[in-house]
């Protein structure tokens, strides 16, 4: 019967000359490791194809859930983890491997087959735009700057980068038609390229030939494709495929948080394939800023364009190319170091203080530092016991106004370092964790508001964060111990933050009252426990082993704050949710941070299908049976054709 159904098939569809056009293929020379790139090239791309289609069933490309459907995948869909970590390190692998190919065929001196070559940089470029495309898509925060960047670098290009900006954005901005349009490129566009020309080139080497060695009496042995240089490609392709799986169970990609405009703290940059550029771009500044952008790529590019039809020589033993050789060498270690220079360079912001200038006897002046300064002021929270002209709180003593007349530099960066020293009884933290600089711009600050009433044109003073008697507003809700709010919970409670930038974020907004990561146990007069809770270890009433439950327990206070109660509390939570003091994702962040001080992780799989330890067990036995079978099945092949 099946003999019958199979005769039927092969009757009206081609199957034995696909078969033979795919595998009895003669090498010019014996089966090597040096020609399984391509095929392992080939094998990453269907593999992406794959694990990209199962993320579609779940993706929404929509900037308000593009980043959240794909943590719903990672997190509840059983082994969404694996589709998406193996897609993930799938289009770096991708990226490491054509360039390892061209490498390859470059030293061999195989480029001298023009239309394979030319090919095979169209497939490079193609796949640099796939990584560039997918990286924006999870509308993340790494992601939509890596899109930012790569399209004001396309905006640079002279003449047309006004248009390629536009029409990669869908206008002058990143927002939800830049994301569709990122989406179809990478979908629509880019993906059935890469596939057509994979395709294209196949074709072309299968009619021109493979190159072979370059030594003349290498080439002279035939080698043959099936099942000799089939194994090593199976081979080879195992292993990556092997490192794929071990980076997506034990190096999964990170929840770097959704895309936030508003985070100043973040340096935008590319993703790592184009760090090259990014870096190269530092060197050209004001008008030759699109020379960069455009000449940089232009000449690399078009190196590997011309290469073939300026090298004609047919010597291909690349001991007899010096020059050729000395110029891969100069390329490539100029984009390596470019690209690693590129990686390590800071990822927050750091803004260096500026030199604080003397003022003169008697008069008020604008001090360098002092912008920053008041920014510091407020985001370390000194407003809640200090009043900047009679704006703030009353347990600290007024700031401006002449307070620190008589007073050096020397003595307000002692003071804001060690409270103590100058007042043995204050309730004040210590600010010694700030830099050099950030004190330096805190003294300026209080220094340019000791002349009594605000300068004409001052920015308004920022309002008080606290004051007696303490009363419950629409925002503040005084609450019995051991309870928490009853209030709803902020979208942030169900966003996976990014735990580094919640970290620094918590360093300016918490850390004055709960302590350097939490452990702080400040005083806090007139409440009923006297101090103010410290959130490392966190209350047990707040705790939870579950990262959702956990989030929204401390998301109520973070969003609608809380008085503690007592009858006349110095300190509260602030609402920074109600008074949008901080961004939704900034908020998601901080709740990163404070879950994983306390040992939760904010990403924790809920749904994984196996945890992915044990598949990673199970996997490499299911691995090596498939392999033994495979290679079994090769050297049988192999000995019934010696056999014939």
């Amino acid at each position: 019967m099946l003999d019958r159904i199979w005769g039927w098939f092969t009757g009206r569809w081609p199957y034995y000359k696909v078969r033979d056009f795919l595998l009895e293929e003669e090498l010019p020379g014996p089966p090597s490791f040096a020609y399984t790139f391509g095929s392992t090239v080939l094998l990453i791309f269907a593999l992406q194809a794959a694990t990209g289609i199962a993320q579609l069933f779940y993706y929404v490309p929509a900037i308000d859930h593009a980043y959240n459907s794909l943590a719903f995948l990672r997190r509840q869909v059983p082994f969404g983890w694996l589709i998406h970590n193996l897609h993930y390190w799938g289009a770096n692998m991708m990226v490491i491997m054509v360039s390892l190919h061209m490498v390859q065929v470059y030293t061999w001196g195989a480029y001298k087959i023009q239309l394979t070559w030319l090919i095979g940089v169209v497939l490079l470029l193609a796949t640099m735009a796939m990584s560039v495309t997918g990286a924006t898509l999870p509308w993340g925060q790494g992601g939509y700057w890596a899109g930012e960047v790569s399209t004001s670098i396309a905006g640079e290009v002279p003449v047309v980068g006004g248009i390629l900006e536009t029409v990669m954005r869908g206008g002058h901005v990143m927002g939800q038609l830049a994301l569709s349009r990122f989406f179809v490129f990478h979908i629509g566009i880019f993906a059935p390229l890469l596939a057509l020309f994979i395709g294209a080139h196949i074709l072309s080497f299968r009619h021109s030939g493979i190159a072979g060695p370059w030594d003349p009496s290498k080439r002279a042995i035939k080698g043959r494709f099936w099942p000799d240089q089939a194994m090593k490609d199976v081979i080879m392709g195992s292993a990556v495929f092997f490192i794929m799986l071990t980076l997506s169970v034990y190096w999964p990609p990170g929840f770097g948080g959704a895309a936030d405009t508003l985070n100043t703290m973040y340096v935008p940059k590319p993703e790592w394939n184009f760090l090259f550029i990014y870096q190269a771009l530092k060197y050209f500044r004001g008008p030759m800023e699109p020379v960069g952008a455009a000449g940089v790529p232009a000449v690399l590019i078009g190196l590997l364009v011309l290469l073939p039809f300026i090298d004609k020589s047919p010597e291909r033993n690349p001991f007899k190319r010096p020059v050729a050789m000395a110029c891969l060498l100069v390329y490539a270690g100029v984009v390596i170091a470019f690209t690693i220079m590129g990686y390590l360079s800071p990822g927050f912001a750091q803004m260096p203080a500026a030199p604080a200038k003397k003022a003169a006897a008697g008069k008020v002046v604008e001090l360098p530092g002092a912008k920053k300064g008041g920014e510091l002021f407020r985001s370390q929270g000194c407003p809640l016991c200090h009043r900047i002209y009679g704006k703030g709180g009353t347990t600290g003593p007024q700031l401006s106004g002449g307070t620190l007349a008589g007073k050096s530099r020397v003595w307000v960066i002692a003071q804001l370092r060690n409270p103590k020293s100058h007042f043995p009884d204050s309730i004040m933290p210590s600010y010694a964790g700030l830099s050099g600089g950030d004190l330096n711009a805190l003294a300026d600050y209080l220094f340019s508001v000791q002349g009594g009433a605000p300068p004409p044109g001052a920015p308004p003073a920022p309002a008080a964060m606290a004051a007696r008697p303490m009363k419950a507003g629409p925002n503040i809700r005084v609450i019995p111990p051991e309870t928490i709010p009853e209030a709803p919970s902020g979208d942030a409670a169900f966003i996976v933050g990014n735990a580094e930038n919640g970290e620094e974020l918590f360093r300016q907004q918490c850390g004055s009252c709960h302590g350097a990561g939490g452990r702080g146990n400040m005083p806090n007069p007139g409440s009923l426990s006297g101090r103010i809770p410290a959130l490392e270890p966190i209350a047990r009433q707040l705790f939870s082993p579950q990262p959702d439950i956990f989030a929204r327990n401390v998301d109520k206070y973070i969003q609608h704050g809380a008085v503690p109660p007592g009858r006349a509390p110095a300190f509260y939570m602030p609402d920074f949710g109600d008074s949008w003091s901080l961004t939704q994702q900034e908020i998601a962040n901080i709740e990163a941070y404070v879950l994983r001080i306390n040992g939760v992780d904010r990403g924790k799989l809920l749904n994984p299908g196996m945890r992915p330890a044990d598949f990673f067990i199970a996997a490499i036995i299911v691995f090596m049976i498939a392999i033994s079978l495979i290679v079994l099945a090769g050297a049988r092949a192999g000995r019934g054709e010696k056999g014939s």
